[in-house]
């Protein structure tokens, strides 16, 4: 009988060629910043690339593990939006973070939840749930705000998520590599990870192995409703409010494309969690780089675009030739 332990390894845990790429890519894109843009090299701007790299790896994380398993949620920005929306009313209202931040967590979630029943026990297209979620409740969030930002937090909230404690290094930075790192070794060393892996290789031989297909499923879509209300937390403390733009259309693009560099399939059951944080970077670097030299947003993105469909037809080749 077919058993969780026939999953490949070299499947669940290579280091993919898009993952080494991406490295390279980093690296050169550094040392040619070293020279024609010495500014992006000064500790301020040092800093603001690593935080947004934070904030950006945190949604590619949750979106690497849906992927993994062989789906995927464009929900996450608009959900992220919807949480610091809600926790940011209650927090106005009340003065009180200790509740404000659990409800921005446990919006996330709930999406999450549903987005997951819909897949897993429905058996819906995954794109299309997620697609018309994140126009429901993008939808829902403009007209409970009416485009307006959500102000006047409390200070001790902004204080405790914004920090900047050592070498002026957020705190932000220091919560998203230690949970990357945290999931990375879940995914490779847990039963529950393998599990993931196995479902997005081959869900019919999964069933064969008795892998709980929907449940993984549906914690799948749940921890990354999770990590898009922890973002939620984190981007409205930086910001200081809160609004329906947060989850603006662009930021599911940088999130897919984080994960796609970093070497998660789009055809799942491959890549490592990590790498989508390293994407992330090098998404962030690449735009960061591109505003400095003086290139127009447009033409930016359609670097971006170029550049991510190159990925996708390497990670297209790779599918053909297994």
């Amino acid at each position: 009988m077919t058993t969780i332990d026939d999953v490949p390894a070299p499947a669940r845990f290579g280091l993919s060629r898009q993952l080494v790429i991406s490295a390279t890519v980093l690296a050169v894109l550094l040392i040619i910043l070293g020279f024609y843009a010495p500014n992006f090299f000064r500790y301020n701007n040092l800093m603001n690339v690593l935080l947004q790299s934070s904030l950006l790896g945190l949604l590619a994380i949750g979106m690497a593990v849906v992927m993994i398993v062989g789906g995927i949620d464009l929900s996450l920005p608009a959900n992220m939006a919807m949480g610091a929306v809600f926790g940011a009313f209650y927090m106005k209202v009340t003065g009180d973070w200790t509740i404000g931040v659990p409800i921005m967590i446990a919006t996330g979630m709930a999406v999450g939840l549903i987005n997951g029943c819909a897949v897993a026990y429905l058996r819906m297209i995954p794109f299309v749930v997620t697609l018309a979620m994140m126009t429901v409740i993008s939808g829902a969030t403009v007209w409970l705000t009416n485009s307006l930002s959500i102000s006047q937090l409390p200070p001790a909230f902004v204080a405790l998520f914004d920090a900047r404690p050592l070498f002026r290094v957020p705190l932000t930075v220091v919560y998203v590599a230690i949970l990357s790192i945290v999931v990375s070794v879940l995914m490779r060393s847990s039963i529950i990870g393998r599990w993931a892996y196995a479902v997005g290789i081959n869900d019919r031989a999964a069933r064969v192995a008795r892998v709980p297909i929907k449940n993984v499923v549906l914690a799948s879509y749940v921890f990354a409703g999770t990590m898009a209300g922890l973002t939620a937390v984190l981007l409205t403390a930086r910001l200081g409010s809160a609004s329906a733009n947060m989850g603006n259309d662009g930021v599911v693009l940088d999130i897919v494309s984080a994960c796609v560099l970093g070497g998660i399939s789009i055809y799942g059951g491959s890549g490592r969690v990590w790498g989508a944080l390293l994407g992330a970077i090098l998404i962030t670097v690449l735009s960061n780089a591109m505003n400095l030299i003086g290139v127009s947003f447009y033409l930016s993105l359609v670097i971006k675009g170029a550049v991510i469909i190159g990925f996708v037809a390497a990670d297209r080749r790779k599918e053909t030739r297994q």
